[in-house]
């Protein structure tokens, strides 16, 4: 027996790295403007998210995490680097463009010196793709995919762009990929009066090529050249960011009655069924979740794959989605563009074959800056220097609790006079009007208490108060002016 045993052993150390389990490849699906109540296993009672909350019954849910940011470019800036709004470069969004055809596209570009998951990653062999809204520089700009480590990019490069689902073209890394017949129309329109029927909407807002669908076949390919090799796959989908568009076979799984009013448009396209179309939006991108997951399956890939899914802010406040209606941020107070609850806190799914415990639900305080570090936990690669997350590896391994538990959250918004918020164990911070008034207060939330922040105690707790403003002035100044909170004597 004994014999048997160390021939066994000295086998193994011949062989080595034979007998390791292969690194495991990481698929992150990112929604755009989805609240935190708006799937099935969040509490959404309207909107039908099968995929997503079969994701949820395989592996764990968070009820405590927040994305990067109440809005898009800096939001993802946060995830790819894993610094927060005060210590990274992109903080807001900021355009390099105007919203005619013929203007240039994209946002303010990520900055080649930063270091992005995909730059993190390759260098231990992974194959990197991004697929979806990237928001974080156009053509030509260091802040291009290509140019941040990712191998292959398809989609939209430029935010406004994505405003339309039908656009003239998307981007497949550094060339257009021109959407034959399809031609420009502004995705910023409103009309007086209702068309006749839905087909005049279909005919005027719509074309042959509804950009989902084309992302969905550029992530199923991306899978299928790289199923031999570790990969990191982000699957940025634009839904269900405005404008409305659907197709109509998606529509018609929901019903008439779901609208009593047609929606004529103005901050974006019009749609004769609004409450239906943004449903649809959703149940559209869960079955588009679902095949790529059901790709893995077939490729054999499925059990060596973590899955993640989040969403970049909550939900909208833009007409033309109707927050009441579907309950999208329950209680919380916020939406999309407020550091309150309802703009910041998201849905966080992940599914870790044989590690992370199914159905398990974690209350873990964790945010988009968090993956970075928790990535290089995994994987075995370097945790860059000078980033704001800490890993989570533990909990997603069903431990009890993981390094540096209650690391405050920061946040800073650049909109509406300027804000900042603080996460600290229950606390949280919030400063609002910062430009237009000297000194801006903290507000003050006991969140355990008061999980939807109705009532102000900063008056009774003021050393914590103390603690949380030295956060917030501990921020690293911005190389951008306009990121800086400089007072703003005009707005008096």
């Amino acid at each position: 027996m004994k014999r048997t045993l160390l021939l066994a052993v000295f086998i193994s150390l011949l062989t080595g790295c034979s007998t390791e389990k292969p690194a495991p490849n990481i698929i992150y699906i990112l929604a755009d403007d989805l609240g935190y109540n708006e799937l099935g296993s969040y509490g959404q009672k309207i909107i039908r998210t099968p995929n997503l909350d079969q994701l949820a019954q395989e592996g764990m849910r968070f009820t405590q995490h927040y994305s990067g940011s109440p809005v898009c470019a800096p939001s993802r800036g946060t995830l790819l680097t894993g610094k927060n709004t005060g210590n990274g470069y992109i903080r807001d969004n900021l355009e390099m463009g105007g919203w005619g055809p013929n203007e240039p596209e994209g946002q303010l570009p990520l900055l080649a010196s930063e270091f992005t998951i995909a730059e993190m990653l390759k260098p231990l062999g992974y194959a990197t793709g991004f697929v979806g809204k990237w928001g974080l520089g156009g053509p030509d700009s260091e802040g291009h995919p290509n140019n941040q480590g990712f191998d292959e990019f398809y989609g939209y490069l430029c935010q406004r762009v994505a405003h339309n689902y039908y656009p003239t073209h998307l981007w497949q890394n550094g060339s257009p990929d021109s959407l034959e017949g399809q031609a420009y129309f502004a995705a910023h329109q409103k009309i007086d009066e209702p068309f006749a029927t839905e087909q005049e909407y279909y005919d005027r807002f719509s074309g042959e090529h509804y950009a989902p669908d084309k992302m969905l076949d550029a992530a199923l390919s991306f899978l299928n050249a790289n199923q031999k090799n570790p990969f990191l796959l982000v699957f940025a989908t634009p839904v269900p960011h405005l404008a409305l568009q659907v197709p109509m076979e998606s529509l018609d799984e929901y019903p008439d009655s779901m609208d009593a009013e047609p929606f004529l448009g103005g901050s974006y396209l019009p749609h004769p069924r609004p409450h239906a179309a943004y449903a649809a939006m959703i149940t559209r991108m869960d079955r588009d979740i679902g095949t790529l997951l059901a790709r893995l399956e077939e490729l054999g890939l499925a059990e060596n794959t973590i899955v993640m899914f989040s969403s970049d802010n909550g939900t909208t406040y833009s007409k033309g989605v109707d927050a009441d209606y579907f309950n999208s941020v329950g209680d919380m107070r916020g939406l999309k563009g407020s550091v309150f609850e309802g703009g910041i806190k998201v849905p966080f799914i992940v599914k870790w074959p044989n590690v992370t415990p199914a159905g398990s639900t974690s209350d873990k305080i964790s945010a988009f800056w968090d993956i970075m570090p928790t990535l290089a936990d995994i994987t075995g690669a370097a945790v860059p220097e000078g980033i704001d997350g800490a890993s989570i590896a533990g909990t997603l391994k069903g431990e009890a609790s993981s390094v540096e538990e209650g690391k405050p959250l920061y946040w800073e918004y650049h909109a509406f006079g300027g804000m900042q918020a603080v996460r600290k164990g229950k606390w949280k911070g919030i400063r609002l009007e910062i430009r237009k008034q000297d000194n801006a207060p903290v507000q003050l939330f006991d969140l355990e208490s008061d999980p939807n922040e109705t009532n102000d105690i900063a008056a009774d707790h003021p050393e914590v108060v103390a603690e949380i403003r030295a956060i917030m002035d501990s921020r690293r100044p911005s190389e951008i002016e306009a990121w800086n909170f400089v007072r703003d004597s005009s707005a008096e």
